[in-house]
């Protein structure tokens, strides 16, 4: 799929997710001095998790992470594609996605979620392509997490709305 052109009607889109551990600060850090970089100490306090879906359309260089509290219900799940096939790419035919096989519900998890109706209009947009089971580094989207794990994720952050400004800066 990667070497297929690319489609405005047919969008490629990688999807992931991952929890993410909030964390805090329980001494205030030593600055940052010439020749010396600033010093956390090892203990933290635990905040919480949060869970992040990604979404990734390699070929246009579109990136959009959402954050949100859980990621423990179809709801958490089923939300995420409405807003793909809605919001993001409301004029497309078909959308087709790459994701991985593990922990990841299936389109019938929109059926729990939505009427029948909704459910079917969603599902009819999506086309799901799954990476094989030991090759879930084919899917774009675990580029994405390295970026973002290098750029953002490598420092403590103590809640949902931090992590939500330092994924948007």
């Amino acid at each position: 799929m990667y070497a297929e052109p690319d489609d405005p009607w047919y969008p490629q889109v990688c999807f992931d997710e991952s929890p993410v551990q909030l964390t805090s600060e329980t001494r205030l850090p030593l600055p940052a001095r010439p020749g010396q970089p600033a010093r956390h100490d090892s203990e933290y306090k635990r905040e919480g998790t949060a869970n992040l879906f990604l979404f990734v359309q390699p070929l246009q260089g579109w990136r959009q992470v959402n954050v949100t509290q859980q990621r423990t219900t179809k709801q958490d799940f089923a939300q995420p594609m409405r807003l793909l096939v809605d919001g993001y790419f409301p004029a497309a035919e078909r959308i087709r996605r790459v994701m991985d096989h593990l922990n990841t519900p299936t389109p019938a998890a929109l059926y729990g979620v939505f009427p029948p109706a909704e459910a079917c209009r969603i599902t009819r947009k999506l086309a799901f392509h799954y990476t094989p089971k030991q090759g879930g580094w084919l899917n774009r989207a675990e580029c994405e997490w390295a970026v973002l794990a290098g750029q953002c994720l490598d420092r403590r952050i103590p809640n949902i709305e931090t992590l939500r400004e330092e994924i948007a800066a």
